[in-house]
């Protein structure tokens, strides 16, 4: 690897690491105060455990990041950065809109577009790169899951 190979792979995992910890301080009073009085679903997993999957999460999408940056420049790779830079930004704000506005409804649409966004970014990085499409996969489950408990925490907690 090159110097600027290396430049671009440290950028590559640290943007989405950066976004995800933003996310995170900023709903962090949420967390805290909002999320923990709520009735949740029996799958409810212990907080701990959402730290360590979001960072390899976001470690997966830079490494997929990289990937798709050292292919030669084209439309297809255009439109995976552009794939990858929305469903970035709709995992962004879903946690603002889940813990600090305390809007669990309208996170569950939000999660539902973060939700097919990863599966474009999936078919748009596999097409380009296959290692790449695939390393979101984990991604994919883990939002699959999180809608799921979007999904039962609204219910169990709607007025």
């Amino acid at each position: 690897m090159t110097f600027k190979q290396y430049v671009q792979l440290f950028f590559c995992l640290t943007i989405p690491l950066i976004i995800g910890g933003v996310s995170g301080f900023a709903t962090s009073g949420g967390l805290q105060d909002w999320y923990p009085s709520l009735v949740k679903p029996s799958f409810n997993p212990p907080n701990f455990l959402f730290g360590p999957v979001w960072t390899t999460l976001y470690l997966l999408m830079g490494v997929s990041l990289y990937m798709i940056l050292q292919l030669p420049p084209s439309t297809a790779r255009r439109n995976a950065l552009i794939i990858f830079g929305v469903q970035i930004f709709l995992n962004f704000w879903w946690s603002i809109i889940f813990f600090s506005w305390h809007e669990m409804g309208w996170a569950l649409v939000e999660i539902i577009a973060i939700w097919f966004s990863i599966l474009a970014m999936i078919i748009t990085f596999k097409q380009l790169k296959p290692i790449a499409g695939y390393l979101q996969i984990p991604y994919l489950m883990w939002v699959s899951f999180a809608t799921l408990l979007n999904a039962s925490l609204w219910w169990l907690n709607r007025i």
